[in-house]
This record gives structure tokens, C-alpha cells and sequence, in this order.
């Protein structure tokens, strides 16, 4: 009434457009000038790679409820070893199980956003990807190298991949314990690789194979103090989730299987065998008139106490003492934390100096061309860590090399 069309009335004209002729012709338009017009669907393009329906018939709900069975046990190790990076409680609740596709996890998680892929080299052969907010990798990062979480601004750089790609090792590598308690085998990981990506220009295949078709999304809520309430996701295929679904489930019918046949071990020697024999010598004083109560106490004493007394009393009894945490904070905060990641490589470069030259300078220069830059004689050269400006220093000779003596941090 209005001259305004609704939204529904919208897509019903976008969807009735013919796309593979490119014009504007309604999908009930005839295609060849009679006859009956040609289904809607007919115009609809091939669905991009990763996306397309998903057959929920790859994994059944028993199949999901062990998959994230084990998945949680995992992650809960996980939690633990990321609680003593960044000295913050953390949360991971109870994982949510859904197959999923590329087209899925780019309509349903914030971009950018940081990958990790993790492969399994011992015991295990597959991959598993994490996929990280950019923000939530901000805060952990900042947290491990001794921040309080609140420097997030600016983008990823290789320091903040390198320290998220350390704190995933350690965690994963803690998983890797808890599935090879297990499945009673030892399980190893490679050391993990992350990359920042926006998802809707980057080809999946690219990250990995199996990222094309349908996969298992596991949903985890993860939790860093007040700094961070998010969401992390980790992708397996299925082979790979019903393999460890498979291996696990083996390994614990094994070990169930195995306790019955050593049970009968023990049985051979029963301790309280001899106990029936004593009985027919203490009738006769029993009918001498002894009440049956007072001969029935003797017989416990010298069955219990004449072997536990001696031990109880040489026994060093103590009330239990617990380690206090409230104090833990600050002493974590500073020398531990930044320990953990001592050993990432950083490139360490140290700058003359610099100037800008029109291209046509630059086409002219030759063995002999003479540069001047901004710097004066003299005057401290710069040193840069991953291409942040760190501190000045001034260039030395050391042998026949040349070094830089650093004289002042720059703060």
C-alpha cells in the first residue's frame, strides 16, 4: 500500500532472477518462449568448495556424545597448562559435537581469526586445527610476556603468532598425555603453526585437505579471568574423530578385560582361611559355662592388633597441609611466565639507517653509487626485534666481525 516492497517480496524477485543468462528475466519467464517455466534451482550456481548441505548421517549422536567425551577429557588438561601461562583462571566448559562445513565456520565465527594447525606423529596420524578470535590471541600473548591482557591494539604480528603457537604446544602437548593415558600408547604432536586468516578470501585446501568437505566442529566456551569469554573451536575430520573415538574405546574394553584375569591371583593365600579351624578348639571351654562374647573378643585380638598395633603406633601422624594459592599471583607474574618463552626465536636486525630515492635514482644506481642517509657520523644505530624499534646502540668491531654495544633501551 505504501509502494514499499517487503523482504519477503525482495527475495522472492533475487531468487527468481535468471543468473546464468545475466539479465533481469523472472525464473517463471519461459526459457525457449513456451512452454512451462523452467524450477528456480535450475539458475543457481555450483555451491563454492566447502560448502553445500551437510549429511548428518557421517556421525551418529552415540559417535558424537565419545567424541567429546574425549575432547573434554583432553581440553581439561589443556586448561590446566594455560592457567600456568597467563597466571589468570581459566574455563573451558563442556564441548558442544556438530559436523561442519567451510561455509559454516566462515558464517559462524568471527574474522579475522587465527589458525592452528597441530599433526599427530606418534601413536596418533592425523590433524587437528584450533581456530582462535584475533582478540583472544591479543590477551593470552600479552598475559604470557608479563602484561595485565589490556595491549591489544594493533595487528598479529610474528611475535604474538610465535608466543600463541608456544602456549598451543604446551597445551596440546598436555592433551597428548592425557590420550596416551588413554589409549596406554604413547601420542606426539608436531609443533604447531599459526596463521592469521579472514577466512572468505582463503582457500581451504590450502589450510588442509579436509577442510573442503564435511568435518567435525568441536565448540568449547573458554574463559581467561574477566579478560576473556569467547569461544574456541577445533576441527578433526571424521575419519580421524571416529579412528580416536575407536582407539579409545579399545583401549578401555582392554584394560577392563585385563583386571578379571588378575583378580584370581590373590585368592590361593585368603588371610582369615584359618579362622574356622580355631573354632572347634574353643568349644570345649565354651561349655564350661565361659559366656560366648568373652571368648569371641580374644579371638579378634589376636587377629587384628597383635599385626596393626605395632605398625600404628611407630606410624607418624601428621594433619594434612595444603599449598596456599592466594599468594601465587604476583610471583607468577613476573620471572616464570616470560621464562616460558625464552626459547622463541626473534630476528634481531639493526638499522644504519635510512632514506627515500625517487625510482629513477634507484634505476640509476651502480657498483660504487654512494648513498647518503638520515643518520650522522656517529650518532647511535638503531636495533629492531621482529621490526620493533628496541633500543640504540653504536657499531663495534669484534675480531673481524662487526657487532653493535647497546646504550640505551628504549622504553
Amino acid at each position: 500500500m505504501d509502494g514499499m516492497l517487503s523482504q519477503d517480496e525482495i527475495n522472492a524477485l533475487l531468487a527468481g532472477m535468471d543468473t546464468s543468462a545475466g539479465g533481469d528475466a523472472p525464473a517463471d519467464a519461459p526459457a525457449d518462449g513456451g512452454g512451462d517455466a523452467a524450477p528456480a534451482e535450475a539458475a543457481v550456481s555450483t555451491p563454492p568448495v566447502g560448502g553445500g548441505a551437510i549429511d548428518e548421517s557421517l556421525l551418529t549422536d552415540s559417535e558424537k556424545d565419545a567424541i567429546g567425551e574425549v575432547a573434554n577429557i583432553s581440553m581439561g588438561s589443556s586448561a590446566t597448562t594455560l592457567y600456568s601461562l597467563v597466571n589468570q583462571k581459566v574455563n573451558i566448559t563442556t564441548p558442544q559435537v556438530e559436523l561442519a562445513n567451510w561455509e559454516n565456520v566462515i558464517n559462524n565465527y568471527e574474522r579475522p581469526c587465527v589458525f592452528i594447525q597441530i599433526k599427530y606423529t606418534v601413536g596418533l596420524d592425523g590433524t587437528n586445527i584450533l581456530i582462535l578470535k584475533e582478540h583472544d590471541v591479543m590477551v593470552i600473548t600479552d598475559l604470557m610476556m608479563g602484561g595485565d591482557g589490556t595491549n591489544t591494539d594493533g595487528e598479529i604480528g610474528e611475535l604474538q603468532l610465535s608466543a600463541i603457537s608456544e602456549a598451543m604446544n604446551q597445551m596440546m602437548g598436555a592433551a597428548a598425555t592425557s590420550l596416551s593415558t588413554m589409549i596406554n600408547q604413547k601420542v606426539d604432536i608436531s609443533p604447531p603453526q599459526a596463521t592469521v586468516l579472514d577466512m572468505i578470501n582463503d582457500d581451504p585446501s590450502d589450510i588442509a585437505e579436509f577442510l573442503t568437505g564435511t568435518f567435525v566442529k568441536i565448540s568449547f566456551k573458554m574463559q581467561v579471568g574477566e579478560l576473556v569469554d569467547s569461544t574456541l573451536m577445533q576441527l578433526y575430520p571424521i575419519d580421524f574423530a571416529k579412528t580416536l573415538k575407536d582407539t579409545v574405546i579399545a583401549a578401555d574394553e582392554g584394560s577392563q578385560e585385563a583386571a578379571p584375569a588378575a583378580a584370581p591371583a590373590p585368592e590361593p593365600a585368603p588371610a582369615p582361611a584359618p579362622q574356622p579351624q580355631m573354632a572347634p578348639q574353643m568349644d570345649p571351654s565354651m561349655m564350661q559355662g565361659q559366656p560366648m562374647p568373652q571368648m569371641a573378643m580374644p579371638q579378634m585380638q589376636m587377629g587384628m592388633p597383635q599385626m596393626m598395633a605395632p605398625q600404628m603406633m611407630n606410624m607418624n601422624i601428621q594433619p594434612a597441609q595444603f599449598q596456599n594459592f592466594s599468594g601465587g599471583t604476583t610471583i607468577m607474574a613476573g620471572g616464570e611466565n616470560i621464562g616460558i618463552i625464552k626459547d622463541v626465536p626473534l630476528e634481531v636486525t639493526v638499522e644504519l639507517g635510512r632514506t627515500a630515492k625517487p625510482i629513477s635514482d634507484i634505476l640509476d644506481f651502480a657498483p660504487g653509487t654512494i648513498i647518503e642517509l638520515d643518520k650522522v657520523a656517529g650518532e647511535p644505530v638503531d636495533v629492531l626485534v621482529n621490526g620493533k624499534f628496541v633500543a640504540k646502540g653504536e657499531v663495534v668491531v669484534i675480531e673481524e666481525s662487526f657487532g653493535v654495544r647497546v646504550t640505551e633501551i628504549v622504553q
